[in-house]
């Protein structure tokens, strides 16, 4: 089981107001307006690990419009954090058959669930929300029926990728590596 933190690290934003919600037709609103904010990632729209025709050279519009396919046919794609009636976080968690192949070692396991991004505003970063982040995808992964999890993390001082997460959270949650995937993305899971 993942572990929790019993509260807010000293100097760290209090999350215990915060909420967190599936991306759904219903929410999808929400998800468009994190995105779509200024310094949100509508360049990719998490589109990036899923599959997409044309995907290196796909349009900001185009790759929005797969991602709304995705979430109207009622596809798993991740999580929202809200806090004070604003959607403040995004997390991709979604069974692992939904992205295009993560890694080289990716088996044909069944029940495995991927996390390949988060988005945190700048101005909520290093305050402890990727974490809680962290802690609601776990929830909400096993909750659907994950049997594991698997995460693509990157060591603190990567010079890419490190919209998947820094290693050392996910090692603080009971993750453990199986490998890599590539030069910098470790390959880790979580077991329920």
């Amino acid at each position: 089981m993942p572990k929790r933190s019993s509260g807010s690290p000293p100097g760290k934003a209090d999350w215990s107001e915060i909420r967190f919600t599936e991306v759904t037709p219903s929410t999808r609103g929400d998800f468009e307006m994190l995105f779509e904010q200024p310094g949100g990632p509508k360049y990719c729209w998490c589109m990036a690990w899923r599959n997409l025709d044309n995907r290196e050279h796909a349009a900001s519009d185009e790759r929005k419009r797969a991602m709304m396919a995705l979430i109207g046919a009622g596809t798993p794609v991740g999580i929202l954090a809200h806090l004070g009636g604003k959607t403040v976080g995004w997390c991709s968690i979604a069974p692992r058959e939904t992205y295009r192949k993560l890694s080289r070692l990716q088996d044909d396991g069944e029940g495995i669930w991927s996390i390949v991004c988060f988005y945190v505003p700048m101005a909520l970063r290093r305050g402890g929300l990727a974490v809680a982040l962290l802690d609601a995808a776990i929830d909400h992964a096993f909750a659907k029926g994950a049997m594991t999890i698997e995460a693509y993390p990157v060591d603190q001082e990567s010079p890419s990728y490190r919209f998947m997460g820094f290693r050392d959270m996910f090692v603080a949650r009971g993750f453990h590596e199986i490998g890599m995937a590539g030069s910098r993305r470790h390959v880790m899971r979580l077991d329920r």
